[in-house]
């Protein structure tokens, strides 16, 4: 099965930043496959803008090597990348001073979409925005994408929602998650809206509990400055996994519209109990050996930044009234792998008596590394020996089911910045719900601070402290296992 791809309008989309590792390692191979697939069609162009001193050629040379490596499937032909590159160009241009503005302003189509693409660092959003509008490219079809952090608290984010708006309306802003642009995060909408098999049962009467588990391997070498000022719960779980807590728990909007669609992410997020400190368990790895730990990586023995956070959720609303919501997310950890399980209860009497065991329907979306759906399902074991008891699962890969050839295999980068070119706000959010989603998040921070507790230790490798573990048994439950 080969999805239809259609052509998206002329547009002219301006990156920002256009030189940066951004730029290289997604945005760009992420435009050249829409290029390859046909969506680009219509006519697109790409402007880079950045303040190094190239000219046209040299940047079709940087564009070409982040092709080259980058995209590594077969649509990576030279005569593909030669087309490609016919259509970008170059800016040098200086994001708080006059250089380049005119001739920015010159290389755009008033007629066409604009898409201007913020892949600079937050305190770059206000005055490329401002020169924007000075310069007369902010009206018409003009869109910003601005790429997280937004904001370090609820007070910076609101600095920069306001300062965003006095040049751009909230229909023009699209603040981009790539884990929102995930063909999995996507279809958890059509799991719950399409089918009635599961809206009739996705709520406390039914369910549980609600695992959600993003577990990386690698550390935060690389990233050093910038994580030890986050954390795992403003890098991950104040934007990430609150997102996907959104689309799990969220009730059925009225229609597939965007606002509609962050109008109920939004109630979910206000309904969210405050987190207190016996529900979270922080954590920062230790070196294995051959890679150094957490403190060795950033340099500074005494850092009280968590690299693992471990917390229980309640949603406080008729729907999810006694479900909790288990949360966990951390760096070298034992794989790499991102998921959500919805926990179902047990049956409310067992017919097969106490041998028979204990069994759960369990319904797990795989977000990476390899996206799919999985329902474990109960029946009896095959043989002669009684009426065993086993659990087996309904599995659907994408790959397999739909075919390798299939869209599920495009980049999150991809869908996100065809959708901005669409002008479907659907899957990015809005600024009230950043906002809200601070505020949820800062009473929580705001306590670790105040309250000394430095994050425990856990080996590289491992599931995470052994703390993390006691979070769900003191429940009677248990986390899943992180599996590679």
């Amino acid at each position: 099965m080969v999805s239809r791809v259609i052509p998206v309008e002329p547009f002219d989309l301006i990156i920002f930043g256009g030189t940066g590792d951004l730029a290289r390692r997604k945005i760009l191979p992420a435009l050249f496959r829409r290029f390859c697939d046909g969506q680009m069609e219509g006519g697109g162009r790409i402007i880079g803008a950045a303040r190094t001193e190239l000219d046209g050629d040299a940047y079709r040379q940087f564009v070409q090597e982040a092709i080259v490596e980058f995209v590594t499937d077969q649509r990576c032909e030279p005569a593909a990348i030669a087309k490609f590159l016919k259509t970008v160009s170059y800016v040098t241009l200086d994001a708080r001073g006059d250089t380049g503005w005119n001739a920015l302003a010159g290389m755009t189509d008033p007629s066409h979409v604009r898409a201007f693409y913020f892949s600079v660092g937050p305190s770059l959003f206000g005055d490329l925005a401002e020169r924007l509008r000075d310069y007369g490219m902010g009206g018409g079809e003009a869109r910003i994408v601005v790429e997280k952090p937004f904001g370090r608290d609820q007070q910076t984010a609101e600095e920069l929602n306001a300062t965003l708006a006095r040049h751009f309306d909230e229909s023009q802003i699209y603040r981009i998650d790539h884990y929102l642009g995930k063909e999995t995060v996507q279809n958890l909408m059509a799991i719950r809206f399409g089918n009635m098999l599961f809206e009739p049962l996705w709520n406390s009467q039914y369910i549980d509990h609600i695992q959600f588990t993003v577990a990386e391997t690698v550390g935060v070498a690389g990233r050093e400055e910038y994580y030890d000022r986050a954390g795992a719960m403003r890098d991950m779980v104040q934007n990430h996994m609150m997102q996907l807590l959104c689309l799990i728990a969220m009730e059925p909007p009225a229609k597939f519209d965007p606002d509609a669609v962050r109008d109920e992410k939004l109630k979910v997020i206000r309904a969210l109990d405050h987190v207190t400190p016996d529900d979270i368990v922080r954590g920062q790895y230790l070196d294995d050996g051959d890679r150094p730990g957490y403190l060795e990586t950033v340099g500074d023995a005494k850092s009280n930044t968590e690299s693992f956070v471990a917390l229980k959720a309640h949603i406080s609303n008729w729907r999810w009234a006694g479900t909790p919501f288990y949360l966990r997310t951390g760096k070298r950890l034992r794989a790499r792998t991102s998921e959500i399980a919805v926990v179902f209860k047990d049956a409310p009497h067992s017919i097969f008596g106490a041998e028979a065991g204990r069994h759960r329907n369990i319904l797990t979306i795989v977000l990476q590394p390899n996206e799919g759906i999985e329902l474990g399902v109960t029946i009896k074991e095959p043989g002669p020996g009684g009426m065993r008891l086993v659990d087996v699962p309904l599995d659907m890969s994408f790959a397999e089911a739909l075919g390798p050839d299939t869209q599920f295999a495009a980049d999150a980068y991809e869908r996100l910045i065809m959708d901005v070119i669409r002008g479907n706000q659907t899957l990015f959010m809005r600024g009230d719900e950043v906002e809200a989603a601070w505020a949820w998040t800062d009473p929580i921070i705001k306590e670790w601070l105040e309250g000394g507790a430095t994050p425990l230790p856990y080996d590289s490798g491992s599931s995470g402290p052994t703390e993390a573990l006691a979070l769900m048994h003191r429940d009677g439950r248990r986390w899943r296992e992180i599996r590679k």
